[in-house]
């Protein structure tokens, strides 16, 4: 019985060892200079280009953020101005309420109506033009990182092709 597995022993070396030449025949292929060079050539390329499209896109999604940060704070502004005319036209009208209450004539009536008139039109044509300064304000600082962010990524994309 010992005789058949020392028989088996040698029959199963000779397969492996052509496993294992053919396997290193395989590896022993090369490709042309040539053709690595210009995959080599064309891998840089393409990282370059990532990196420069990676590069752009940071640079819109910082403009967007800044875009949206001046949105945020001048409807803020906004907000806290509308607020603060309404509350005065608001305070106003009761003034003009309690007043009114106290007349003793009609000629004291049509003055102090007059009155509340000429202030209110003046306060609102204030307040209308500081909500008017606002919102040129606002459009123009919301514009502003927007526009130099696209101008600097098109510089750049110009550049880089």
């Amino acid at each position: 019985m010992t005789t058949t597995k020392a028989n088996a022993a040698p029959k199963a070396a000779p397969k492996a060892a052509s496993v294992k030449q053919d396997v290193t025949g395989l590896t022993s292929l090369e490709m042309p200079a040539a053709f690595r060079e210009m995959a080599e050539k064309g891998a840089m390329q393409a990282k370059e280009a990532y990196d420069s499209y990676k590069s752009l896109a940071e640079e819109a999604t910082d403009a967007m953020e800044d875009t949206f940060a001046t949105i945020n704070k001048g409807a803020t502004d906004f907000q806290s101005k509308a607020l603060g005319a309404a509350k005065a036209n608001f305070n106003a009208g009761f003034d003009f309420v309690e007043k009114m209450l106290g007349v003793k004539s009609i000629a004291e009536v049509m003055e102090l109506q007059t009155e509340f008139a000429r202030k209110q039109f003046d306060a609102l044509t204030t307040q209308v033009k500081d909500i008017q300064d606002l919102a040129s304000k606002v459009q123009a600082e919301t514009a502003k990182p927007f526009k130099d962010g696209v101008a600097k990524a098109m510089t750049q994309w110009k550049s880089a092709f």
